[in-house]
């Protein structure tokens, strides 16, 4: 039986007529007529009861009946689920970032994207840049947001956001009173730093910042979260160069002084596997492309 002999029936018992179910099917009577013995001879008992005048359901006839309802709508919605799922409507997204995106461009991104696909359900795991290259290699993450560079041939990636560096200093500290800080008043001052490993990228542009106004910091102490440090920095622990979102942290006890001399912008990009096909994917990055240029 297929599922066509399941519509026949279904149109024939709405209409209790072979003109017009035949009509509705737009196929002629005889073979509307034939399917239906054909059905009752392979389900074994009569659908209907005919005479000359009339067509009316038997009681099996009647349970067949809701049930090939039943049948008919979980295939629509199959079909639907499948459709939406194809075009990216409907699912799960798996979602990483790094702690500070989540003060900047991460917000509006999931904002939109909520309002946009309301059938996708979004999973987020805040996570180093570290994390989400293994993460993504691995498949436990769809798409991430890190700190550059990304350098690996198997992941494309995006610019979605950039931002200049600023210097957090404890309220307390001489240099809170100052417009600005140049860095070479930092020099001597202990330092809250992440590990290497967590971001090489901004890492290693902290550092050379710090070379460039002639010294190497002294971390007194590391952490791994960016609201980590910053607390940290509220404790009067040191001092941290961080990217200029964190004030949106509004962490009480910390003052964010701009750096007098020029410095290069931090960015957040987006990663995702080159090869992806998924299309809750390519509609996540196209929203996310389309808040980066607003």
């Amino acid at each position: 039986m297929e599922l066509r002999h399941l519509r026949y029936f279904v149109t024939l018992a709405e209409e209790l007529h072979f003109g017009r179910a035949a009509e509705r099917l737009h196929m002629a009577q005889p073979p509307l007529s034939q399917q239906i013995r054909q059905m009752e001879a392979e389900l074994g008992f009569s659908l209907f009861h005919r005479t000359k005048r009339t067509v009316q359901l038997t009681e099996a006839g009647q349970a067949f009946l809701e049930e090939s309802r039943r049948i008919l709508r979980q295939l629509e919605q199959a079909i639907q689920a499948g459709r939406q799922i194809n075009r990216g409507e409907m699912g799960q997204l798996v979602i990483g970032f790094v702690s500070s995106a989540a003060y900047n461009v991460l917000p509006e991104i999931l904002r939109t994207f909520r309002t946009s696909i309301p059938g996708v359900t979004l999973q987020l795991h805040e996570l180093t840049t570290d994390q989400q290259f293994q993460w993504l290699r691995e498949g436990q993450i769809d798409v991430g947001f890190v700190r550059p560079p990304v350098e690996e041939d198997k992941f494309s990636s995006e610019i979605v956001f950039e931002e200049a560096l600023m210097v957090a200093l404890p309220e307390a500290h001489p240099l809170a009173l100052q417009a600005n800080v140049q860095l070479h008043e930092l020099a001597g001052e202990p330092f809250i730093l992440f590990p290497r490993s967590q971001a090489p990228g901004l890492y290693d542009q902290i550092i050379s910042l710090c070379q460039q106004a002639d010294f190497s910091p002294t971390v007194a102490q590391e952490a791994i979260q960016m609201q980590t440090i910053v607390s940290l920095v509220a404790a009067e622990m040191g001092v941290a160069i961080v990217p200029a979102s964190l004030q949106n942290l509004q962490r009480t006890g910390v003052v964010y002084k701009p750096v007098e001399e020029s410095t290069s912008s931090v960015a957040i990009a987006i990663i995702w596997r080159s090869h992806e096909t998924s299309p809750t994917v390519q509609r996540f990055l196209k929203i996310v492309k389309q808040v980066a240029k607003a």
